[in-house]
């Protein structure tokens, strides 16, 4: 077996019997669960997980993925000294826990969906774009903790850096985009507006789910514009790359930050 294969599989077992992976998927679970009791329909309790996903999510992804390389420094130090290649080291660590966080969305929200609303087939598309998007989403914010985990040594400073990061996605964007929206009524705002939504993967997030309940109406003139547009399949690849997109981007730049980093 390859170095970098093992670390994978080390890191897969390490937080397997991770309390805290599994307290993440427990409260995800009883959370759904108590929404399919109490909350209606399978399609209405997908649009009310919407804000648990766009924003537990996230910052789950941001702080313990932080939390989780900062606490890893001296196991990267033990292994750097053996014949393991770093970029090996680096796949491994991301590959365990950002596995291990998105298998635990997976099991916490999918789980009460198998008992909570068999035989409701307008549940499917809902829950499987719910689904995706949150794993995306955790693939997605786990590269960007350890990129920020990566930029600064103090740990405090990096977990501010982190809740920054979180805070701005999912609330200062949205503030943004109102802003511009007001701003600039009396433009052509369609592209602009796309492209914003395309910078930020919370908001991309937030549309396609909207998107796939039909509720994108509610949101008046954007939800007009990103129905036109994130509507087509032209649209829902660009999207689904997008997220992809925001994975990779910051995965490259921590490996390359890895690489040149002193531990």
């Amino acid at each position: 077996m390859k170095p970098g294969a093992r670390v994978l599989k080390h890191e897969l077992d390490n937080l397997r019997r991770s309390r805290w992976v599994w307290g993440y998927a427990l409260l995800l679970l009883l959370l759904t669960d108590a929404l399919l009791r109490f909350g209606g329909g399978g399609p209405r309790v997908v649009v009310s997980l919407l804000n648990v996903v766009l924003l537990f999510v996230p910052l789950v992804s941001l702080v313990f993925g932080a939390m989780y390389l900062y606490g890893a420094r001296e196991f990267i130090e033990l292994l750097l000294a053996q014949p393991v290649r770093r970029p090996a080291l680096f796949v491994g660590l991301y590959g365990g826990l950002s596995t291990s966080l998105a298998a635990a969305f997976a099991i916490g929200v999918g789980a009460p969906f198998l008992w909570g609303a068999r035989g409701d087939g307008s549940v499917v598309g809902p829950l499987a774009m719910l689904m995706m998007v949150g794993v995306l989403l955790t693939f997605a914010f786990v590269a960007l903790a350890f990129l920020i985990a990566l930029l600064f040594q103090d740990r405090a400073k990096g977990l501010g850096a982190a809740i920054a990061v979180w805070f701005t996605a999912t609330a200062l964007y949205d503030a943004l985009l109102v802003f511009v929206v007001t701003a600039f009524s009396d433009y052509p705002l369609e592209t602009p507006l796309i492209g914003l939504t395309l910078l930020n993967p919370v908001d991309l997030g937030r549309m396609l789910l909207l998107l796939q309940v039909d509720t994108a109406a509610l949101m008046g003139y954007t939800g007009a514009v990103f129905e036109k547009f994130f509507g087509s399949r032209a649209g829902l690849v660009l999207a689904a790359g997008a997220l992809i997109g925001w994975t990779i981007l910051p995965f490259w730049l921590g490996l390359r930050r890895f690489r040149m980093k002193d531990f």
